[in-house]
């Protein structure tokens, strides 16, 4: 099969740890006869500098054309530390966001029995655990009005929603959850917002197409405690972009590394695989970047854009085994062992699919 693969490396780490899940794709590829086409853009603070566009219309085009899009990471100090820079990296991501229609972020979280000390939290709250957040990507208060009056003396953010942008990402939310255990939590704060209060209405509304599905309405601040309580009491939980946002973080320690997590970035046409971690600036060029959460991202690539289910066991599997053996890099290493350079776990993991 030919599998059209768009790459948006990004800054900082992005295209080392993109470098290596390209490396077991095409790994993957050979075993099982695919071919796969790879087409490079810009995006982020290198699209900055080449074109003063964080997210150009040449990198649009391309990813428009490919059948699923693997991206690495956005992001550079120069930005973060000028809060007066009007074109920054992030803008790009959103703007990607909403030009490709990604409206749902797919995010699981899961613990690997061979880290399940590296947690901050206690073996017993988190065995088991194995979640996955359904986040609303293209509205919300990252795309609602902004600005500043009283001579720049206020400022606000603007939260919107409407009905439909609500269902079509609850719908993601029950499909996914008919293929798990069959809970779902829509998480709000209907106290207090009003945008809260349509998503919990919209959401029992569709709540009737799904009587097999055992849903709960839960405030944001409540899943913020029960994610370090008891995260393995969750399935999918489905909420608005910031509150998405913020949760999804937290769960990220869940497992001892953001280094591991994969996400999906999904929309009606188009899917955008990434690691849930950031560009880490300070591990550019080092060699030591954890390549993992990228390439168990392109193992749900396989799996939901081209329904390839056994080429993402087989990634899944290589990665538990690199883990299992201490075939890692120096942040998942243990007191006294060796570590992997980024190219050298991508190098076992090659070895090991083949």
């Amino acid at each position: 099969m030919e599998l059209k693969i768009a790459v948006l490396a990004g800054d900082g780490i992005g295209p080392e740890i993109t470098k290596e899940a390209i490396k077991v794709c095409n790994a993957i590829g050979k075993k099982y006869n695919h071919k796969i086409i790879w087409t490079y853009a810009s995006t982020g603070a290198i699209a900055i500098e080449k074109y003063n566009d964080p997210y150009p219309d040449d990198t649009h085009k391309i990813c428009i054309e490919a059948d699923s899009i693997l991206f690495g990471a956005i992001g550079d100090p120069k930005y973060d530390n000028d809060p007066s820079a009007k074109i920054r990296p992030e803008q790009g991501l959103l703007k990607m966001r909403k030009k490709l229609g990604l409206f749902a972020n797919i995010r699981p979280t899961f613990t690997f029995s061979s880290l399940i000390d590296k947690s901050p939290l206690k073996k017993e709250r988190i065995n088991g655990t194995d979640l996955v957040f359904v986040r609303e990507l293209t509205s919300g208060i990252y795309f609602g009005d902004r600005g500043r009056k009283d001579n720049g003396d206020t400022a606000y953010d603007t939260c919107t929603y409407n009905r439909e942008e609500i269902k079509r990402l609850a719908k993601k939310g029950f499909e996914l959850s008919m293929k798990r255990r069959k809970k779902l939590c829509c998480v709000d704060k209907a106290n207090v917002l009003e945008s809260s209060r349509l998503w919990r209405e919209t959401v029992q509304d569709i709540e009737k197409s799904y009587p097999e599905v055992d849903v709960s309405y839960e405030f944001v601040d409540a899943v913020a405690m029960r994610l370090v309580q008891w995260p393995n009491c969750y399935d999918v939980l489905i909420t608005e972009n910031l509150f998405g946002d913020i949760l999804t973080d937290e769960a990220s320690v869940i497992s001892g590394s953001m280094g591991l997590m994969p996400s999906a970035s999904i929309g009606t046409k188009n899917a955008l695989y990434e690691p849930i971690h950031g560009s880490f600036p300070q591990a550019a060029g080092l060699g030591i970047a954890n390549p993992l959460a990228t390439i168990l991202s392109v193992a749900m690539m396989f799996e939901m854009s081209f329904n390839m289910k056994q080429e993402g066991r087989v990634i899944r599997n290589a990665v538990n085994y690199s883990l299992e053996e201490g075939k890692v890099t120096q942040d998942l290493t243990q007191k006294g062992a060796k570590s992997l350079s980024t190219s050298e776990v991508g190098d076992y993991l090659v070895e090991l699919i083949k």
